[in-house]
């Protein structure tokens, strides 16, 4: 993204954000409520154009290429997605149906390799056990799983997981996290982009951070050098200190 924009009404969603990813590279994104981080992912997933500037995805240029070929190459998990899935839809049809870059299953025919594929994912993200079961009867961590599953299911060079660890508890956040930290250090796996609030929910093996404040970037780059108490408190607009233990990060207001 290069100087990018997004105005919607009197209101900047985005301003001036340049920012670049690599397929090599797993990022986070950080930022309160309101920072632009869910029009950031829109932009990434080609699910939205600028209003400024440009954003190029895997080789193309937003504006000038035909979105619905571009799609089927992002893996993307959000709440706005999983609000799509029928509850009474099969998990496994949920997982193999993104083939075929739909919602559950119609009418359309898998062959061996695409469900052997989906049995796979599933078994890897803990939910094979539940192919036949109605995806509305899942927990909110295996309905989770059950969705990166089905972003990966097309084998895609950007994933995107758009707030993956809201609404878990810390049982299932902890799976989720170490199951996310696997897959980020597997090396062929796609660049990856992660977004939360909590610093408490990055995987240990993400390599970047990008920081968000009211729409603008406070800081882009290196883990190591972004996720800094100074950084994010100037992030959420309070001291915060930070710690880190065998690459989990805890954040809390700093003593006065």
């Amino acid at each position: 993204m290069t100087g990018v924009d997004v105005v919607r009404g009197q209101n900047d969603l985005l301003k001036g954000v340049d920012w670049r990813v690599e397929p090599d590279q797993r990022w986070v994104v950080l930022g309160p409520n309101g920072a632009g981080k869910t029009t950031l992912m829109q932009l990434a997933a080609a699910l939205m154009h600028p209003t400024r500037g440009e954003v190029r995805l895997l080789g193309e240029t937003l504006g000038a290429v035909d979105v619905f070929e571009l799609r089927p190459r992002i893996g993307i998990t959000s709440a706005s997605l999983a609000q799509r899935i029928g509850p009474e839809e099969k998990t496994g049809d949920v997982v193999v149906s993104a083939g075929y870059a739909v919602v559950g299953r119609w009418r359309e025919r898998y062959d061996v390799h695409d469900l052997t594929r989906a049995g796979i994912l599933m078994q890897q993200w803990g939910v094979a056990q539940y192919a036949h079961r109605a995806f509305g009867t899942l927990s909110e961590g295996e309905r989770k799983r059950a969705q990166i599953a089905r972003a990966l299911m097309p084998d895609p060079e950007l994933l995107i997981l758009d707030e993956p660890g809201a609404g878990l508890d810390l049982g299932g956040r902890e799976d989720l996290v170490a199951r996310l930290s696997d897959l980020a250090r597997y090396h062929y796996a796609p660049a990856q982009v992660l977004v939360t609030h909590h610093v408490e929910e990055i995987p240990p093996g993400y390599t970047h951070a990008l920081l968000l404040r009211d729409g603008e970037v406070v800081a882009s780059g290196a883990a190591d050098d972004v996720l800094t108490a100074a950084m994010l408190s100037d992030t959420f607009g309070l001291a915060l200190s930070l710690t880190r233990t065998n690459g989990r990060f805890t954040a809390r207001r700093a003593s006065q």
